[in-house]
């Protein structure tokens, strides 16, 4: 029995021993780890979050920007570049139609293409955070065509921090 202990303990050291943490950081203290993915602002913990520019729609299915979104986001884009120190969080969303899995994906894509566009225009990339909800927060929680337009949608919020 014993020696099943010490060669599973012998397994675990040389497991742990043998992992990478590059993506952890720890601050000076030692006693507090880090996560690290990406470059992009936290949407999480005391970030209060206050919508003030304008919406950008999308066609069924599509994460291409239409006309209209490219219009929306340019104004949006104006002002965001005369406001260098503000950092933004751009949120996807979808209608109810498709699985949730299908329709996060949807909204990233959505998401990313808005701050590709914000990006392109001269807004600092790690200014910018995406985030996906789906079809888990929608904008009228109804099912008709005019509901489904106006849940397809990205919505561009500041973070106050």
């Amino acid at each position: 029995m014993n020696k099943v202990i010490t060669l599973g303990l012998a397994g675990l050291f040389v497991f742990a021993v043998g992992c990478k943490r590059q993506d952890i950081k720890r601050d000076a203290t030692d006693s507090i780890e880090t996560v690290v993915f990406s470059d992009e602002p936290s949407v999480r913990g005391d970030s209060e979050v206050s919508v003030d520019l304008k919406i950008a729609y999308f066609d069924f299915d599509k994460s291409d920007l239409t006309g209209e979104s490219l219009e929306i986001l340019k104004e949006n884009a104006s002002f965001l570049s005369k406001k260098p120190s503000l950092k933004i969080v751009v949120e996807g969303h979808t209608d109810n139609r498709g699985t949730s899995e299908y329709n996060l994906s949807l909204g990233q894509r959505r998401a990313l293409k808005v701050k590709d566009y914000y990006v392109n225009f001269g807004i600092a990339p790690n200014r910018i955070a995406t985030i996906s909800y789906g079809n888990e927060k929608p904008a009228i929680d109804e099912n008709n065509g005019a509901a489904w337009a106006k849940n397809r949608r990205v919505e561009t919020k500041t973070l106050n921090k």
